[in-house]
């Protein structure tokens, strides 16, 4: 079933898939809820998960880079997209774009995919919803 903010996504935001966000020498911190869900997607033991696709320091777990962008970055999308992190299901629309007109010309400077024929009030009406409903959910689910 489709909750009501992944409705309301598609009124702001339509993911091109660029990989612009998967790139960079770092990744998202994993919790625990995504070491899980990722665990599940990829079919592996916690041991060859960590061993092939995760780097551990003393204060956090990422997923491995390679070539300058996460390791589950195709030029199809992310190769673990049902598992990925709850930091990039979330992304491009993060609460900072509430807090600023500014934040959000940031992101949709790096981000092709946010809609930019909506304006700035609407598009945090919206925004507001998505989150409301996501927490409601208790997280982000696509």
């Amino acid at each position: 079933m489709i909750s009501l903010g992944e409705k309301l996504i598609e009124k702001i935001f339509c993911c091109t898939k660029c990989g612009f966000c998967c790139h960079g020498e770092t990744t998202v911190s994993l919790d625990e809820t995504d070491l899980t869900r990722m665990q599940r997607v990829l079919a592996l033991s916690s041991e060859e998960m960590y061993q092939k696709y995760l780097v551990v320091s003393k204060t956090q777990v990422q997923m491995k880079t390679i070539d300058g962008h996460c390791i589950f970055y195709t030029e199809n999308g992310c190769s673990v997209h049902a598992g990925r992190p709850w930091r990039c299901r979330e992304w491009p629309l993060h609460k900072a774009i509430l807090k600023d007109e500014a934040n959000l010309i940031t992101v949709s400077e790096s981000c092709p995919g946010i809609k930019k024929d909506i304006g700035y009030k609407e598009f945090c009406e919206v925004l507001t919803q998505i989150l409301e409903d996501v927490k409601t959910r208790g997280g982000w689910a696509s």
